[in-house]
């Protein structure tokens, strides 16, 4: 484990717990701004998904990095979708129960847990693309702490707990950073399990976040998510 990725994933948990702070500071964050956010994110975490995790993880492991690829899609999808029902990134509004609150935040463990992995296994590959592997998990981090922060204030359990939230999925990818290179298994498929997980994130988390809203911004911002994502891949020499 190198301070680099420590720092990284430091930095990863940091903007969980900010997200966490708009909301709980009661800031007004505008929805369009999210969904511009959220939109461009997409764009930026499907290409990495796309151009570099997949392809290595297929280089590496072949069949069986595909099989992994889709189990962590498959699992992503059963723990936010089947035991964390309520969860969207966005501010929650409406008053839930105190179980749906904790269920969205089990639900999200695994994924931020494989944020980590996704950003160890990146720098595995080497520096450039493990910074942008990083910059496709912090894009949606923010976002991911005021979403998990909101749901616990509409919950009623308070800001205390609204920002131990937030902190608890800050503290599961800085897991996942350290046990990558402990577990064997994480360092041979963590790659294909990034990748499956990214790849949901972006396509079936983020997208229909922004899809059904009108106007021209949010085409473009995803579209620019994917651009940026170049540019910064030429910059980088990845």
């Amino acid at each position: 484990m190198t301070t680099d990725k420590l720092i990284y994933a430091f930095a990863a948990a940091g903007a969980n717990l900010l997200g966490a702070a708009v909301v709980v500071s009661r800031s007004r964050w505008s929805e369009r701004a999210l969904d511009v956010m959220l939109a461009f994110a997409a764009g930026f975490m499907i290409s990495v998904a796309m151009i570099d995790l997949l392809p290595e993880a297929l280089h590496r492991g072949g069949h069986v990095a595909a099989v992994v690829a889709l189990g962590g899609y498959l699992a992503v999808h059963i723990t936010q979708h089947v035991i964390g029902t309520h969860f969207h990134f966005g501010q929650e509004t409406h008053h839930v129960s105190e179980a749906v609150s904790v269920a969205a935040l089990v639900g999200l463990l695994l994924h931020t847990f494989v944020d980590g992995v996704a950003v160890a296994s990146g720098f595995g590959i080497g520096g450039a693309v493990g910074a942008l592997v990083f910059t496709a998990v912090i894009l949606h981090k923010v976002p991911e702490g005021l979403a998990i922060s909101s749901l616990f204030l509409a919950a009623g359990q308070g800001k205390g707990r609204a920002m131990l939230a937030a902190a608890a999925l800050g503290v599961a990818t800085i897991a996942g950073v350290v046990l990558t290179d402990q577990i064997g298994a994480l360092r041979d498929h963590g790659l294909a399990l990034a990748a499956g997980v990214t790849l949901y994130v972006g396509m079936s988390n983020l997208v229909p976040e922004f899809r059904a809203r009108g106007g021209w911004q949010l085409p473009v911002a995803f579209v620019g998510g994917t651009a940026t994502y170049f540019l910064a891949r030429v910059l980088a020499g990845a």
